[in-house]
């Protein structure tokens, strides 16, 4: 239903639209407008997950560009990574970020040979926690009141998905 690609400089339009959305600031932590100029720098230069210790894919739907999803802190020693993962509005509700984990999680344990990958939901997420849960995550820790949305303070629940095929 989905594939994962790498970024090319085409993407660039769509990936402005989404990074300066500002509903989307909150589970990513930004807290600005992103320019082209910052964004054609990051398609030019990350390129090597070992180097860089992170990668975005894009995730495309019949040749679309519906999303994206991120490793990031990628810790070749301890085998685990991070994940990010975001739908663009019009395409959410399609099933298309479960798909897109299961292909993110066969790259991960497959390709990349990880025992782990985790995340970091803030717990006013429910479309995300839904979403971790029924593509393997398990609720591992809570951080006590550890984001702030405008005046209130919420849990952070970190999730973690183990590579069961070692």
């Amino acid at each position: 239903m989905v594939k994962l690609r790498a970024l090319e400089p085409s993407d660039l339009d769509i990936l402005y639209s989404w990074e300066n959305d500002d509903r989307v600031w909150f589970s990513s932590s930004n807290t600005r407008p992103v320019s082209k100029q910052t964004l054609q720098f990051f398609i030019d230069s990350i390129n090597d997950i070992y180097t860089d210790k992170q990668v975005r894919l894009v995730i495309e739907h019949e040749n679309t560009p519906v999303g994206c999803v991120d490793l990031f802190d990628f810790e070749p020693l301890h085998q685990r990574a991070g994940v990010g993962i975001m739908i663009d509005e019009n395409h959410e509700g399609k099933s298309l970020a479960h798909e897109a984990l299961k292909e993110l999680q066969n790259y991960a344990f497959n390709q990349l040979g990880l025992h782990q990958l985790y995340c970091n939901v803030s717990q006013n997420n429910e479309r995300s926690i839904h979403l971790f849960n029924r593509s393997g995550f398990m609720h591992t820790a809570t951080r006590k009141e550890w984001v702030k949305e405008g005046k209130n303070w919420y849990d952070q629940f970190i999730f973690q998905c183990f590579n069961n095929s070692k």
